[in-house]
């Protein structure tokens, strides 16, 4: 098995592009102004964290926005399809929660891909009705390669 070190770092637009193209996250962006617009979510997003490879390769990225005393919302969760199923999401996962302020403080959110259900409900994470969206933004499907 392979280890892997996790760690709070911010990483640039172009690493990040880079990611999303050896991940099933690169098709949940929209087209328009995508480069601007993932520049933005890499230099601001509150939690950053990645799972590097022992080459320093990135293998896993968990991007969250958290109040550091109720909740932490993960907004990207991905692992490169070459390194699934290695426990590197469920890894980033404990490390966002001990990084907003731990289990018994903090809430967990997210929005899960159908595909992805499975993989949470198996951490313990259960479906909820009571998000609310407010969306006027123009959105065209495409995928990152």
């Amino acid at each position: 098995m392979n280890d892997f070190q996790i760690r709070e770092e911010r990483i640039s637009a172009g690493e990040y592009i880079e990611f999303l193209k050896r991940s099933d996250l690169g098709s949940q962006y929209p087209a328009e102004r995508f480069e601007e617009r993932i520049g933005r979510l890499v230099q601001n997003v509150p939690l950053s964290l990645t799972a590097r490879n022992n080459d320093g390769l990135i293998v896993g990225v968990l991007f969250g926005l958290t109040d550091f005393a109720y909740w932490l919302y993960i907004t990207d969760l991905g692992v490169d399809r070459a390194y699934e199923r290695m426990g590197i999401g469920s890894l980033l996962i404990r490390h966002a929660h001990l990084a907003a302020g731990g289990e018994k403080d903090i809430i967990v959110y997210l929005t899960a891909s159908e595909n992805a259900v499975g993989f949470y409900e198996k951490l313990g994470m259960e479906k909820a009705d009571d998000v609310m969206v407010l969306n006027h933004i123009e959105w065209t499907p495409f995928t990152v390669v």
